[in-house]
This record gives C-alpha cells, sequence and structure tokens, in this order.
C-alpha cells in the first residue's frame, strides 16, 4: 500500500513515471502484480505480529483475510489465463469469464452492458444475459438468509414461501410467499456472503488498477480508477436493500397520479439490508404481446404510455429507471407495472432542462443547440474543447440522422454515435448520463415490439409540448434572455476594454500576434508555402513568356529552329512547373489521409 501510495504522490508532484521493463508481457505483469500483493500482505502479517514477556505470539486478526485474499487473487488469475484475454476476447468468452469470476464481475458486467460508450454493442447485447442466467439458490439457503435477518421465527411472519423462484439474479434471488396477515407478498432475499466476496474482490481490482496505473500513465483510454470507484458505488448501492425500498417508496409517490402506472408497495417494517418485502404483483410480460393483445390490451397505446411516462421520469421528476428491460416490466390490471427498482438515475433540475433543449434540437435538426445542450452536461472544461470540431462533427451526426424521419430515427444508433463523438472531442460526460442513454436504447427495443416503426424522439417530443405551462414557459425565456443580455453585456464591456488595451500595446511595439486557423497545425509554414508556390509560378510564366518573345526575335544561335536561350528557358520552365504541380498533388493526399 506504501509503494502504491508513494508512487502516487511522484505522479502528484510531476515526476517520471515507472515505465514496464522493456519486452515484459502482459501476463507477466500481472505475475509481478501478484508477486508485489503477496509481499505487501506479508509485510502487513510481519508488523501485525506480537511478542511479549506476558503474552505469547499473536499473528493479528486480520491473517485469515489476507490469506483468503492472495488465494482469491490466484483464482482470478487461473480463470483469467485460462481464457487468454490478452489475445482477444469475444462477446460470448467475456461473458462466460465473468460468470466463472463470480458475482463481482457478473456485476461489473451488467454495468458494462448499459455503458455502450466503453463496449462495442455485440459485447453489450451479450452481456445483458447477466442479468437473468444464474444459477438459483436451494430452499434451505433461502431460509437460513431469511432468519439471520429477523430477531423472531420467520414463521411468526410468513405463512408460506414458494419453493421455486420468481427470478435469480448475481447479487438476489426472489421468490413468491404468504404474511400471516394473508398477503401475497414478493421477497428479495441477497445471496449469502455476497457483499464480503464483492466487497474482497472489489479491493483486489483497485490493487490492480494502482498498479497498472503506474505503467500506463496518461496514454491509458480509460480511467480505470474511475471505472473500480463507480463500480464500488453501485455495490454499495444494491447491495443495500433499504435504497430500493426507499425507490419503490419514491417512485410510488412521483406517480401516485398516473392511473395506467404503478410499482410494487414496500413493506417497510420487514424490509431490511439484505431482504426487501413487496406485494406480489401477477401479469403478463411486456414483450409478449400475443397475450396482452388476447387478453384485450392495445400493444400501441401500452408503447406510447411507456414512453410518455418515461419522459416524465426524466424531464419532470428527475428519477428515473435505468435498467426499463421486458423482464422489468410487466401489465397487470390495466397498468404498466415496473417490477424491480434496484438501478434507478437521477437528473439534476439543470440536467433536465438540457436535456429537453438536446430532445428538441434532435427534432428540429438544430446542430448548434445540440452542441449548446450537450456542453452544458459535460463535467470537464469546456475551454478546452475545439468548438470548430465539435459543430463540425456535430453538423455531420445531424447529416447522417436527421435525414431521416422521426419514425425512422435510430435512437440506439444516434446516441451511441453522440457519446462516442462526446469523447472524441474531449466532453467528459456523467456516468448518469451514459446510464440515460443506454435506458433509452433499452427502452427503443420494448417501444419497437410494441409498435414498430415508431419514434420515441416523437413521442418524448409531443411530452415536452403537451406538459408545457405557456406562463412558466414565458418566465423561463425570459429568464433565459435576462442572462443571455447580462452576459453579452459583460462580454462587450470586456471586449472594449481588452481591444483598449490591445491597441495601447499595438502603438508601443508590445503587441505580438499568434495566429492559429482551424485545419491548421503551423499557418505561417501554410502562408510560407503558399507565397513560394506563387513566387515560382510568376518565374515559370515569365520565363515561358520570355522564352517565347526571344523565340520570335529569331536570336542567334539557334537549335532545334529555337534560340538557345529561349530553348533553355522552356526547358527550366517545364520542369519547375511539374515539380509544383508534383507539390500541390503530395499536400492534398496527405490533407485527405
Amino acid at each position: 500500500m506504501a509503494q502504491a501510495q508513494d508512487n502516487g504522490s511522484k505522479q502528484a508532484a510531476g515526476q517520471h513515471v515507472e515505465e514496464p521493463p522493456r519486452g515484459q508481457s502482459a501476463q507477466e505483469l500481472l505475475d509481478a502484480w501478484y508477486a508485489s500483493v503477496q509481499q505487501e500482505l506479508e509485510g502487513a502479517d510481519a508488523d501485525g505480529q506480537t511478542i511479549g514477556l506476558l503474552g505469547g505470539r499473536s499473528s493479528g486478526a486480520q491473517g485469515p483475510s489476507r490469506r483468503s485474499k492472495l488465494r482469491r487473487i490466484g483464482e482470478m488469475l487461473a480463470i483469467v489465463r485460462r481464457y487468454d484475454i490478452f489475445h482477444g476476447l469475444t462477446p460470448k468468452t467475456l461473458r462466460r469469464m465473468l460468470e466463472e469470476l463470480g458475482p463481482t464481475f457478473v456485476k461489473a458486467g451488467q454495468i458494462l452492458s448499459m455503458r455502450s460508450e466503453i463496449l462495442p454493442p455485440s459485447f453489450t447485447h451479450e452481456l445483458e444475459r447477466l442479468r437473468t442466467d444464474v444459477e438459483p439458490m436451494d430452499r434451505e439457503t433461502v431460509l437460513a438468509a431469511l432468519r439471520a435477518e429477523y430477531d423472531r421465527p420467520i414463521e411468526d411472519i410468513f405463512d408460506a414461501i414458494d419453493d421455486n423462484p420468481l427470478g435469480s439474479a448475481s447479487v438476489a434471488q426472489v421468490h413468491k410467499a404468504r404474511l400471516v396477515t394473508g398477503e401475497l407478498v414478493a421477497i428479495k432475499v441477497q445471496r449469502p456472503h455476497v457483499q464480503e466476496t464483492m466487497a474482497q474482490d472489489i479491493s483486489i481490482m483497485r490493487s490492480l488498477a494502482r498498479y497498472m496505473s503506474r505503467f500506463m500513465g496518461q496514454n491509458q483510454f480509460l480511467d480505470l480508477q474511475s471505472v473500480v470507484d463507480e463500480l464500488w458505488q453501485s455495490f454499495r448501492e444494491e447491495t443495500d436493500f433499504l435504497v430500493e425500498a426507499r425507490n419503490l417508496e419514491e417512485f410510488r409517490r412521483n406517480n401516485a397520479g398516473c392511473v395506467y402506472l404503478e410499482c410494487p408497495k414496500p413493506h417497510p417494517a420487514l424490509c431490511t439490508r439484505h431482504v426487501v418485502v413487496m406485494d406480489y404483483v401477477e401479469g403478463i410480460a411486456i414483450d409478449d404481446t400475443a397475450t396482452l393483445t388476447a387478453a384485450g390490451y392495445d400493444c400501441a397505446e401500452i408503447g406510447e404510455k411507456l414512453v410518455d411516462n418515461f419522459a416524465t421520469q426524466m424531464l419532470d421528476d428527475g428519477f428515473f429507471h435505468a435498467d426499463p428491460h421486458p423482464g422489468n416490466i410487466v401489465v397487470s390490471g390495466g397498468k404498466i407495472v415496473y417490477m424491480d427498482l434496484g438501478i434507478m438515475g437521477r437528473l439534476s433540475s439543470r440536467d433536465r432542462s438540457a436535456l429537453s433543449d438536446m430532445i428538441i434540437a434532435v427534432a428540429e435538426k438544430d446542430s448548434a443547440r445540440l452542441a449548446d445542450g450537450l456542453m452544458r452536461f459535460s463535467i470537464s472544461d469546456s475551454a478546452e474543447v475545439d468548438q470548430a470540431h465539435l459543430l463540425s462533427d456535430l453538423d455531420a451526426i445531424v447529416a447522417d440522422f436527421g435525414s431521416a424521419n422521426l419514425s425512422d430515427l435510430d435512437i440506439g444508433a444516434f446516441v451511441g454515435s453522440l457519446v462516442s463523438m462526446a469523447q472524441k472531442n474531449g466532453i467528459e460526460l456523467p456516468g448518469t448520463v451514459t446510464m440515460l442513454a443506454r435506458a433509452l436504447v433499452t427502452l427503443e427495443g420494448v417501444v419497437d415490439n410494441l409498435m414498430p416503426g415508431a419514434s420515441m424522439v416523437d413521442i418524448i417530443k409531443r411530452h415536452l409540448r403537451a406538459h408545457a405551462d405557456p406562463e412558466e414557459l414565458a418566465s423561463r425565456e425570459l429568464r433565459r434572455l435576462a442572462k443571455e443580455t447580462l452576459a453579452a453585456t459583460h462580454g462587450l464591456l470586456g471586449a472594449a476594454g481588452e481591444a483598449q488595451v490591445a491597441m495601447h500595446m499595438l502603438t508601443r511595439g508590445q503587441l505580438r500576434v499568434n495566429l492559429d486557423l482551424a485545419g491548421t497545425e503551423d499557418p505561417l509554414e501554410d502562408f510560407s508555402r503558399t507565397a513560394n508556390r506563387l513566387t515560382m509560378s510568376i518565374i515559370v510564366a515569365g520565363l515561358f513568356i520570355g522564352s517565347s518573345v526571344v523565340y520570335y526575335a529569331r536570336i542567334q544561335p539557334v537549335i532545334f529552329g529555337i534560340p538557345v536561350i529561349g530553348f533553355v528557358g522552356y526547358i527550366v520552365a517545364f520542369f519547375l512547373g511539374i515539380w509544383i504541380a508534383r507539390d500541390i498533388m503530395r499536400d492534398a493526399r496527405r490533407h485527405r489521409r
């Protein structure tokens, strides 16, 4: 640990980052990391030992956990080597490897399945299978986990618990049950020791990220430490089931006025950090269109209401379901019911305003407004963004997607292009934005199954128009106009002051201008090359004209019927012309590349 901290302080001081030994492979780097962890843990064990005249020896209470950590690292390395990750993983082999690595990595895969800006679509689609394809716990394990959570016999709480689970995931399992009061409920039970296992794995991943960052320096395409920190935050929220119970209550409050949508009601008195008890809801899966139609439901109406409510969640409430895949949504009693609220996202009022502007910009094909909304989302320094390149890239995206009708707009491809473009231009987007982007892509698949050819953007745009209060819109526009006017006035006054200083320096010979043009690395060199070509072109033209005058004057001596001076002039002009043409074509090819 001290070694990693010392290295971090050196990096912060601007010193040279340690380079990996030449010719060392990635597997050898992992072996070196394992050796460093082993040495670190052995050192910690040695420091923890004590010897005394009256007390004998002690190795400390943390010895077994250190040994288990080292044993776990060995297991992980063996799995990683077996899948040969350094020579390429297919989507299927990546999923299988994560399953073998355990619940922590399954959860990491589930998070990555919603991060299309990190992995290609083929990988994210395959990792979606990690949400459901998990081996269930047996009945005795479930009952033991429930008994550990309550200070009274579970027979005093539950009258019956179904043996067959309703669903099984990497972190928890859901069973149908009946309370002693007669109410049907669903019990979500956390897998035993999953918290300890995931905490240990994330500690190992953080250690590996620190070790690898020593060699990657600033060249890594992904901030490993940030990814691990995000995984840790997600793990803490998803393994604390009291958070999900609060999510259920908040979601029900937000949608209390919506007659066609709800979520199960939690039983707070029976909810703990490892168990959630909620009302049992039996319904038709939202992707089972045949059964929905047979039951008398209008699939197109369900799809439109689903999107309209999701627009309310993200634009009005700022509290949205981040994983609306078909397994999490059913239709019951004429209502759309969200079943699992373990992964939720939040948007501030500023983010919601920017998102509204971006949706309108997409609908109206306004790249400038789209750029403004994107920059308001950015958490990086906007001063370092090349605005000319940003607008050029957005123009290309609008040209690609804006020519299609809203009904033909592929929101998944559009969001993917937008996120990739933001990365390319150095715009760092918060995790909530990429979570929302993935949620929209997932929801688009659900909606397309319910109402093929429909446009989510069009539905959300209609929602914005229908729910906008004219007085509120006018007030908001007046506030925005006042802010922009004030900013413009300050800008003009500042520009006038700067211009006065610049003119004063110019008259005293103290001003030096640095010229920077978009699309060129060295404008002075480009101007110099252009001037040289122009000069050479004038010389070539002069040689041709002069040689022609000498030819008609018949000045002696003559060769091939042409005066020698004129002949030489023609030859020189010919080769200079070829040289200029080749130089121009070479520059053109370089710019095209």
